[in-house]
């Protein structure tokens, strides 16, 4: 059977200004993971693979370039499943970690739990030896400008969710 991934760089918004790096980060996810595939690796390493791509990405907001907490600190989630056997790992409010979904994986491997969170999650880490970076490392210039409008005394994140949602009726009747 010939290999097949799908990649998705998420829901949200996606400005014409960062369309074509979006559209590159995402193929550049679904080469790394089918090549991964090609090689004879797993469902779950061509998955892993595909999302620490997009991780190390700054045009998605995982990893690298993630939306910031209300403190402007960066805390993220990431979740695995083995659909073979219905494993799954997550791990959520982690910081300083590059790459959430390795730490998740190692969660679903590792360990009889399926969710570590926070301190939890981070000292699990450290006991498996996942690298910690600067947390001013993931910050990109776009996600602390988004923090600061959404500071903004008259500022409505929620308004922002239905424009993107009347914006997505708008090309769903288009077709």
């Amino acid at each position: 059977m010939k290999p097949v991934i799908v990649v998705h760089g998420g829901a949200g918004r996606i400005f014409r200004e960062r369309e074509e790096g979006c559209r590159a980060g995402v193929v550049r996810a679904a080469l790394r993971g089918y090549a991964l595939l090609k090689q004879g690796g797993t469902a779950v390493d061509a998955v892993e693979e595909a999302v620490r791509s997009m991780e190390d990405d700054p045009h998605f907001n995982a990893g690298c370039g993630s939306v910031l907490n209300e403190k402007g600190e960066v805390e993220m989630d990431a979740i695995i499943m083995d659909g073979k056997n219905l494993d799954s790992g997550a791990v959520s409010a982690v910081k300083c970690i590059a790459n959430p979904i390795k730490l998740a994986r190692l969660v679903m491997e590792k360990t009889k739990h399926m969710l570590l969170t926070d301190h939890g999650a981070h000292l699990f880490a450290q006991a498996m030896g996942i690298p910690e970076i600067p947390g001013e490392k993931l910050i990109t210039e776009r996600s602390r400008e988004r923090w600061k409008k959404n500071l903004e005394p008259d500022s409505n994140p929620e308004e922002f969710q239905n424009d993107y949602a009347e914006t997505c009726l708008r090309r769903t009747d288009r077709r």
